[in-house]
């Protein structure tokens, strides 16, 4: 794994994205999160599966959580991280102050 984020839904852990070192992406449900049939799944796009979801893009449903135009820029600027780099913004700014519940907490690098 090039890099990692575990995903929460509220205050639950769901799960791991992650980006391989071949530019892919990767999305794992939690063993305990998938057991409990109250949770839901993340998106309508991944339902709750054993299966490891794969990607040669950002997830739409994580990538939907980025801003756009000009605050975009604005953070890519204050962060200095490129645009274009989608999940290097999503790790910086999605552990906080978000819509919603979903929430990523940035993993140490392997």
């Amino acid at each position: 794994m090039k890099r990692g984020a575990e995903v929460y839904r509220n205050s639950l852990f769901v799960g791991i994205l992650s980006q391989e070192h071949d530019m892919t992406f990767k999305f794992e449900y939690d063993q305990e999160y998938l057991n409990n049939a109250a949770y839901p799944a993340v998106s309508l796009t991944m339902p709750k599966s054993q299966k490891v979801y794969k990607s040669n893009y950002l997830f739409p449903f994580f990538f939907n959580m980025l801003s756009e135009g000009v605050n975009r820029k604005l953070q890519s600027r204050q962060l200095q991280i490129s645009e274009d780099d989608h999940f290097g913004l999503l790790l910086a700014t999605s552990s906080n102050d978000t819509i919603g519940a979903i929430r990523l907490k940035q993993m140490e690098n392997d």
